[in-house]
């Protein structure tokens, strides 16, 4: 459903959360390492997502990646198109240029549901919020559990 850049982006979202709301500002290598991503590839999506000012970094001594009040607050649907359009959202289950409600393909009517349920689940949930149920023990983040994240 969704590409690997945009799986990364989220989780290495997520985490740069996670480190901001302990105070730390994670670099490229620590991400890539904690989210299971190539580095070089992490490195392009973090540049992607900082240009299109969805993050912010800081080089030198105590940067790293790190978030606004107001950019924690980004939803799932502002990732994914920045980082693939809204193709998810918009097009046929099985690629047909001329599906429609009027011309529809076999998938159409069951997928349009499914379409706008995942419409509504990537509008609801934040970088923050996802980032809030790991911190309490309710949600893992690939091998990052609650117990991990807690600062000695």
């Amino acid at each position: 459903m969704l590409s690997k850049s945009t799986e990364y982006a989220i989780r290495a979202l997520i985490f740069v959360q996670l480190q901001n709301l302990y105070g730390q500002r994670p670099g490229v290598a620590e991400i890539a390492r904690e989210i299971d991503a190539p580095e070089a590839f992490t490195a392009k999506i973090l540049h992607t997502l900082t240009s299109r000012k969805l993050l912010n970094s800081m080089k030198g001594r105590g940067g790293g990646f790190f978030f606004s009040e107001k950019q924690a607050e980004i939803t799932v649907y502002e990732i994914i198109l920045v980082m693939e359009g809204d193709a998810l959202f918009t097009e046929c289950a099985i690629g047909l240029s001329n599906c429609s409600a009027d011309n529809p393909c076999p998938l159409h009517n069951q997928y349009e549901k499914i379409r706008e349920q995942l419409l509504a689940l990537a509008k609801l949930e934040t970088i923050n919020s996802m980032a809030l149920k790991i911190k309490t023990g309710k949600a893992v983040l690939s091998r990052i559990t609650h117990n991990d994240l807690i600062v000695q």
